[in-house]
């Protein structure tokens, strides 16, 4: 028997799923709002939550982050419109393990349940198995979900497919995967298919003869043989060309493939993991990568999560690393300024943990000489960002001032002096007109970020040109608007 709730808006539905649940053995309960939902899943503890997309007081997709938060949580299966596969995606990056389409039957819910239920006892069985995740650091609900992934995927011979944005870890857990499964003795062998000469694909996957083409003076065994016992990581599926797409799909359906300029067949016993940072489905559908290829690679999907949505894993990952790389340069380990901290911690990481891994090296070197890493031992390049984000923000920032016309308003009482600054009554001390305060303030932010500028890039306009996103002309504007323009070189 198992604890089931379903939330949906229709009460009359939501009687017959219980109904029959109930039937079935299991203890079924229902709720029809998002926050009915949230009460019921905190006393009631469920297995398993049918969630509705489409609620009175908001989208349910929003509750399944939440649930996935929860230590030891639900199974969510989502409830999606028919012919709405934005939301079915949606919910699967999200952490829901199914979903499903209305109009469903009851008799659709009851094996969906079974399902859920099944992988919930895998889930819970793997967890005890996966003892070694080395190099995997932070504790977000997002993360943890993903670790509870991998260890269910480590577990199995399915295939893997990994999917993230650029330096959120992929071959990483790859790694994590291979060293917890029963081919952990085996070889782990990558290939960056973004890195394979067109030209020489086959040739680097499945190996070749002596003779076979130009330049090819001795045999060599392929990659995928090189895998045998052991698990292949393709890293950038999505880069491989669509004729090597087909080779690739029979040697994955039967694990035979001949070599380049052979005439017999070879064999290979591997696992495969695959990683992305591409739409597939998209290209699928574009005809860019083989729909085909795409149904085997979906044996097992993790959708990693990007750095900006593991609240709390910034400062673990900044302390990790920062004591790694001073081990591995004979440093004694460093401390970090609750200033430097913060503002890490709110910075977006657009590449991930790989730029964070980047920038805390940059800041243990910097600070080679000192204890405590702090705002000042910021790389240039990484200040010159901030300026410019502070630059940009100032400029953009809505006045309090300012009305919705053109006229300049004096703040405490201009206008009753026709818009003029209004005199203190003889002490010496004016209060302007704002947006001329505001152009001043401008103007000194803006010779903030070019003295920035100059020290990053070492006074070439060029390279500023590049760092700063603006053309030579709108730069040498700046620079003879505040008198600079002999510091720089050409």
């Amino acid at each position: 028997m198992a604890r089931v709730l379903i939330v949906d808006d229709d009460p009359l539905f939501c009687e017959m799923f219980c109904d029959a649940m109930q039937l079935h053995g299991h203890e079924a309960g229902s709720a029809c709002t998002l926050h009915e939902g949230r009460e019921r899943i905190a006393v009631a503890k469920p297995e398993v939550v049918f969630l509705d997309v489409r609620l009175p007081d908001g989208n349910g997709l929003d509750l399944v982050t939440d649930i996935v938060a929860l230590a030891d949580g639900p199974e969510v299966v989502v409830i999606t419109a028919a012919g709405d596969p934005a939301a079915a995606e949606q919910a699967i990056t999200s952490g829901a393990w199914d979903y499903i389409q209305k109009p469903a039957s009851i008799e659709t819910m009851r094996v969906a349940l079974d399902r859920a239920l099944c992988h919930r006892r895998r889930r819970t069985a793997a967890h005890g198995g996966v003892p070694d995740m080395s190099g995997i650091v932070g504790e977000s609900p997002r993360l943890k979900h993903c670790l509870a992934m991998l260890g269910e995927a480590a577990a199995s011979e399915a295939t893997v497919l990994l999917t993230g944005e650029t330096g959120t870890g992929k071959e990483l857990f790859a790694r994590a995967i291979h060293r917890n499964s029963p081919r952990a003795s085996g070889p782990f062998v990558a290939v960056d298919c973004a890195a394979l000469s067109p030209a020489l694909v086959e040739s680097e996957l499945f190996g070749h003869h002596r003779g076979a083409f130009t330049g090819a003076v001795t045999s060599r065994m392929g990659l995928v043989r090189q895998a045998d016992g052991g698990t292949l990581f393709l890293d950038e599926v999505g880069e491989l060309p669509l004729e090597q797409q087909r080779a690739f799909l029979r040697v994955l359906q039967e694990r035979r493939f001949r070599p380049v300029g052979g005439s017999e067949e070879v064999t290979s016993d591997f696992r495969l993991v695959a990683a992305t940072n591409r739409n597939l489905w998209d290209m699928a559908g574009r005809g860019a990568f083989r729909q085909d290829l795409l149904y085997r690679l979906q044996g097992f999907m993790v959708s990693l999560p990007p750095l900006r949505e593991r609240a709390g894993d910034v400062r673990l990952l900044v302390i990790h690393h920062a004591r790694r790389i001073c081990e591995r340069l004979g440093l004694a380990v460093k401390s970090f300024s609750p200033e430097m901290l913060a503002l890490l911690d709110g910075h977006m990481w657009p590449g991930n943990v790989r730029e964070l891994v980047n920038v805390v090296e940059m800041l243990v070197l910097s600070a080679r000489h000192d204890s405590v890493i702090s705002p000042e031992h910021l790389p240039a390049p990484f200040r010159v960002l901030l300026a410019r984000a502070r630059v940009t923000r100032a400029d953009d920032a809505p006045s309090a001032f300012e009305d919705s016309g053109d006229r300049d308003v004096a703040p405490f009482g201009g206008a009753l002096s026709g818009g003029k600054p209004r005199d203190d009554g003889g002490n010496g001390t004016a209060v302007g007109a704002w947006k001329e305060h505001r152009q001043r303030e401008l103007d000194r932010v803006e010779r903030e970020y070019l003295v920035e500028l100059l020290r990053a890039s070492g006074g070439s306009v060029t390279v500023a040109g590049s760092i700063a996103g603006v053309s030579r002309q709108r730069l040498y504007a700046m620079l003879r608007k505040h008198g600079m323009v002999r510091q720089w070189r050409a």
